[in-house]
C-alpha cells in the first residue's frame, strides 16, 4: 500500500477537521485563561437566576474540544445535588447551562423576555455525564446593518444582557463593530484630513452601517466627538466581555472608502467615485474609493489595522468589504483577483495571522458575479485566510452556485429580516434542511451556521429554531411540529391544545414561506399609500431572480388606476384561525411572553385586514361609489388608531422607547435633537427626502397614530375630493404633499411618547377581536382580496 493511499484511507475513515483543512484556524481561539472564562461564565448565571446560580458549578476545560467542535458535559453531583457543567470554553459552558434549562427545566430565554420556572430541587442528570457536541466550529451572529437597525442606541446594560443571550445560545463568532469611528478618525487625522473632512464623511448614529460600507457619507451627521469617545469606551467593555467568555469577536477592516478631500490631499492617488446609492444625491453619496492597486490602499489599510490592534487587541478576524450593493468598476477576473489580494494584503501587513471575513451579500448580484468573477475574488486569498458568510442561505444560498465558494470556508446564514420590519414571516423547512444539506457533501467547506438579520426583536421562533440546529439532539432532520410544541411549552411555562394548535397554524402559514420570494416588506399599513406602481429603490428591494418588477408586489391593471396586490405566501384564513386560537387561549394564559405573542399575532392579523380594506376602498373609488368609499375608508382609518392603542399596551411596540434611548445618549440639547432626528428618520423616510422610504418601518404605538394615520388620512381625503369632483387625484401631488406636510415634519418633531405600556393587552385584544373578526370573515368570502 502506497503512503498516499494509506493517507487517503485514514482521511476517509477519520475525516478532515477544519484545523487540518485550514491551519490558520488554530489562531482563532480564546486568549483568556480557562479559570477567568469560568468566572465570567458564572456571571451570566448570576445575572439570569441570581437566587439559584449557586446550584450550578462551571468548569472550563479546553481539552474537551473534539475535531474542532465544541463540547459540553452535564452531570449532577450526587453529594450536593448541584449540576456540574463543563465546556471547552466559557461560552460553551453557558450554552450547556441553557441546554439544561431548556430540555430539563422547561425554560426559555429570548430577546422579548424569559420564562424561568426552574424546578426545585434541580432535575438530576446521573452519571455518566450527558455529553453534547456542536455540529460545526462556529455560531456566527449579526449583520453589518444590525448595529444600526437594532443596536444603535444600546448602552452597556443593554449590551451586557444581549451578550448574555448570545452566550446562552452558544454564539462564539460575533461581529464587534462598535467604536470603529474613533480608530478611523485617528488614521484620517494622521493622514492630514481635517475634522471638517471627517464630519462630512461619518454618518449619523442611526446610519453608521451604511457610512462604514461606503454607501453614503455624512447623512445624519455630523457625528459628535462625545459619541465617538463614548462608543470607543463601550467597545472596550463589549470586547472584554466577549473575550472573557471565550468568544472570537470580529473587528473592522479597511474597504478603501475615503473622504472626498483625498483628491486634494493626495492628488496622485488613484481613486474611483462610486455611483450614487439608492436614490441618494450629493453630498451624501458618490463615495471615493482608493484603487486597490494604488500603494495608498495598503498603506491606509495597514494603518487602520495597526491602530485597531493597538487600541483593542485582536483575535485575528477582520470584516472588510468594498462592493456592498455597488459593482466593481471592472468585471475582468484579473482585476477582481487583484482587488481581493489588495484587501487581504492590507490586513496581513499589520497582522500576519489575519483572516478576512467577507459578507457574501455581493454574490446575490448574479448578473455581475458570474462564476469566473466570483472565483477570481474568492481565490485571491490563500485557502482558509478568508471566511465567507453565505448571508441569505435560507432563501438564496450561494454555496450551490459557487461550488462551496471554491474551497474557502463558509458559514450558512439565515438573513430572514430586512430593516427590522415586523411581519410574521419565515421558512422553517428551509432552515430545517438547509444547513445539513450544505454541511453533508464530502467536499463541503462549511464551518458554521449564523444569524445575519438586518434587525432583530421580531419572529423569535425562527432564530431559536436555527440556533437549536447548531447542536441537534440527533442526526435526523427535526420534526418541526414536535419542535414547535416544545417551544410553546418552554416559552409560556405551560401549554394546552388550543395554543399548541394556534402555533401549528402559524407554522403552516406565516412560517411556511417556500416560494423563494424576498418577503421583507410590511403590508400597506406602514407603506406610503399609492395607486401607482413604484420604482425599485435598491438591491434590497428587488434582487436578481425576482420578476415582480419591484417591492415583491404584483400590480394588476384595473380601469383608471393600478392596484397593488401584495404577495401573500399563505392563506390568510389560516392566520385568522390561529388568531382565534390565541384569543381563546387568553382566557387561561397570561404570562408576559404569551401577552407579547398575542399582541403580535393580533397586530399581524389587523394589518392583513387593513390591506383588504385598502383594496375594497380602491374598488369603491374606481366604481365612483362615494357612500361605500366613505364607509370603507372610515373603517380603514379607525383600524389604524385601534391598532395604535393596542400596541401601546405592550412594551415591545413603543416608539417612545426608541426615541428616549436615542436622546439618553446625548449630553447637550443639540446632541439629543440630532439623535432624535436620526431615530425618527431611520424608521420613516430613511434619507432627507425619503430615498429609502419605509424600508425600516415599524408598527409601533406613536408611529401609527402620528405618522401612518395622517398619511392615510391625506390619501383618503384626496381620493374623496376626486369623487366629489372637487380636485382630481394626482399620485405625484399626493407624494409631494405627504412628504412636506406629514413625513418631514414628523422627523423634525419633538413630541414625547410613553416609554411604559398603558392598558390591558388581553382586554384590548378581545375587544378588537369582537370588532374586527366578523369583518375578516365577510371579506375573506371574496377571494379576490388576496
Amino acid at each position: 500500500m502506497t503512503s498516499q493511499l494509506a493517507l487517503l484511507i485514514f482521511l476517509l475513515t477519520f475525516g478532515i477537521n477544519s484545523s487540518t483543512r485550514f491551519p490558520s484556524f488554530k489562531y482563532l481561539s480564546s486568549k483568556v485563561s480557562p479559570e477567568d472564562q469560568a468566572v465570567t461564565a458564572k456571571g451570566v448565571l448570576q445575572r439570569l437566576i441570581p437566587n439559584r446560580a449557586n446550584e450550578f458549578n462551571i468548569h472550563v476545560d479546553p481539552q474537551l474540544e473534539e475535531d474542532e467542535k465544541d463540547v459540553f458535559t452535564l452531570v449532577t453531583d450526587p453529594a450536593t445535588g448541584k449540576l456540574n457543567i463543563s465546556g471547552n470554553t466559557g461560552v460553551v459552558a453557558v450554552w450547556g447551562f441553557y441546554h439544561y434549562l431548556k430540555y430539563h427545566c422547561g425554560c426559555h430565554v429570548a430577546w422579548g423576555g424569559s420564562q424561568l420556572k426552574i424546578p426545585k430541587p434541580l432535575p438530576v442528570i446521573p452519571a455518566p455525564a450527558h455529553k453534547m457536541k456542536s455540529n460545526d466550529k462556529f455560531r456566527y451572529y449579526q449583520n453589518v446593518c444590525t448595529v444600526s437597525y437594532s443596536f444603535a442606541w444600546f448602552n452597556w446594560t443593554q449590551w451586557e444582557t444581549h451578550i448574555d443571550w448570545m452566550a446562552l445560545h452558544g454564539i462564539n463568532f460575533p461581529l464587534a463593530f462598535t467604536g470603529q469611528e474613533a480608530i478611523f478618525q485617528r488614521v484620517l487625522i494622521k493622514l492630514g484630513f481635517s475634522q471638517a473632512d471627517i464630519d462630512g464623511f461619518f454618518g449619523g448614529p442611526a446610519f453608521l452601517a451604511w457610512s462604514r460600507m461606503g454607501n453614503i457619507q455624512g447623512w445624519g451627521g455630523p457625528l459628535p466627538q462625545t459619541w465617538i469617545n463614548d462608543q470607543l469606551a463601550l467597545q472596550h467593555r463589549i470586547l472584554d466581555r466577549m473575550r472573557k467568555l471565550g468568544m472570537v469577536p470580529i473587528l473592522a477592516g479597511f474597504g478603501g472608502h475615503m473622504p472626498a478631500s483625498i483628491t486634494k490631499l493626495y492628488p496622485n492617488t488613484t481613486v474611483t467615485k462610486s455611483p450614487n446609492w439608492s436614490k441618494f444625491k450629493q453630498p451624501y453619496t458618490g463615495i471615493y474609493i482608493i484603487d486597490f492597486q494604488d500603494p495608498m490602499f495598503n498603506t491606509i489599510g495597514k494603518m487602520l489595522i495597526e491602530e485597531t490592534i493597538s487600541e483593542f487587541g485582536t483575535n485575528h478576524v477582520y470584516a472588510a468589504g468594498t462592493f456592498n450593493e455597488m459593482r466593481p468598476k471592472s468585471s475582468d477576473p484579473s482585476y477582481l483577483k487583484k482587488s481581493g489580494a489588495a484587501i487581504y494584503n492590507s490586513l496581513i501587513a499589520a497582522d500576519p495571522k489575519a483572516i478576512w471575513l467577507m459578507q457574501g451579500w455581493l454574490f446575490q448580484d448574479a448578473s455581475f458575479w458570474k462564476p469566473p468573477q466570483a472565483k477570481a475574488l474568492l481565490t485571491s486569498v490563500p485557502q482558509g485566510r478568508m471566511i465567507v458568510l453565505d448571508l441569505f442561505a435560507e432563501v438564496s444560498p450561494m454555496w450551490k452556485r459557487l461550488d462551496f465558494f471554491y474551497g474557502q470556508p463558509f458559514i450558512w446564514c439565515m438573513l430572514h429580516n430586512f430593516g427590522g420590519t415586523m411581519d410574521l414571516y419565515g421558512d422553517l423547512e428551509s432552515v430545517n434542511v438547509g444547513p445539513a444539506n450544505a454541511r453533508s457533501p464530502a467536499n463541503s467547506s462549511m464551518i458554521g451556521t449564523g444569524l445575519s438579520p438586518e434587525g432583530i426583536f421580531q419572529n423569535y421562533v425562527m432564530y431559536e429554531f436555527l440556533l437549536d440546529e447548531s447542536m441537534s439532539m440527533d442526526s435526523s432532520v427535526r420534526n418541526i411540529s414536535k419542535w414547535i410544541s416544545g417551544y410553546v411549552s418552554r416559552r409560556y411555562g405551560t401549554t394546552n391544545q388550543l395554543i399548541d394548535s394556534g402555533w401549528q397554524l402559524l407554522r403552516n402559514s406565516v412560517y411556511n414561506c417556500t416560494d423563494t420570494h424576498r418577503h421583507h416588506r410590511n403590508l400597506g399599513i406602514v407603506r406610503r399609500p399609492t395607486l401607482h406602481k413604484k420604482d425599485r429603490s435598491s438591491i434590497y428591494n428587488c434582487t436578481t431572480g425576482i420578476s415582480d418588477g419591484g417591492w415583491n408586489v404584483v400590480y394588476v391593471q384595473r380601469p383608471k388606476v393600478m392596484i397593488r396586490k401584495e404577495v401573500l405566501w399563505y392563506d390568510p384564513e389560516v392566520l385568522y384561525s390561529a388568531w382565534d386560537h390565541f384569543v381563546g387561549s387568553s382566557m387561561s394564559m397570561n404570562s408576559s411572553l404569551f401577552r407579547y405573542d398575542l399582541v403580535d399575532v393580533t397586530r399581524n392579523s389587523l394589518q392583513i385586514l387593513h390591506y383588504f380594506l385598502y383594496k375594497k376602498m380602491v374598488e369603491n373609488y374606481i366604481t365612483r361609489d362615494l357612500n361605500a368609499f366613505t364607509g370603507t375608508s372610515q373603517s380603514l382609518l379607525s383600524l389604524i388608531l385601534d391598532l395604535d392603542t393596542l400596541l401601546l399596551s405592550d412594551s415591545h411596540f413603543l416608539l417612545g422607547k426608541w426615541l428616549e434611548d436615542a436622546k439618553s445618549l446625548g449630553y447637550t440639547d443639540r446632541e439629543k435633537k440630532l439623535y432624535e432626528y436620526n431615530a425618527r428618520n431611520q424608521v420613516t423616510l430613511w434619507g432627507p427626502d425619503g430615498e429609502i422610504v419605509d424600508y425600516a418601518s415599524k408598527q409601533w404605538s406613536g408611529l401609527l397614530k402620528d405618522y401612518y394615520y395622517p398619511r392615510w388620512k391625506l390619501f383618503v381625503d384626496m381620493l374623496k375630493a376626486d369623487l366629489t369632483n372637487t380636485t382630481s387625484f394626482s399620485q405625484a401631488k399626493y407624494d409631494q404633499q405627504v412628504l412636506e406636510t406629514v413625513e418631514k415634519p414628523f422627523t423634525f418633531d419633538h413630541s414625547t411618547y410613553p416609554t411604559e405600556p398603558q392598558g390591558d393587552s388581553l382586554k384590548l385584544v378581545r375587544n378588537l377581536y369582537t370588532k374586527y373578526r366578523p369583518i375578516t370573515i365577510q371579506l375573506l368570502k371574496k377571494k379576490s382580496y388576496y
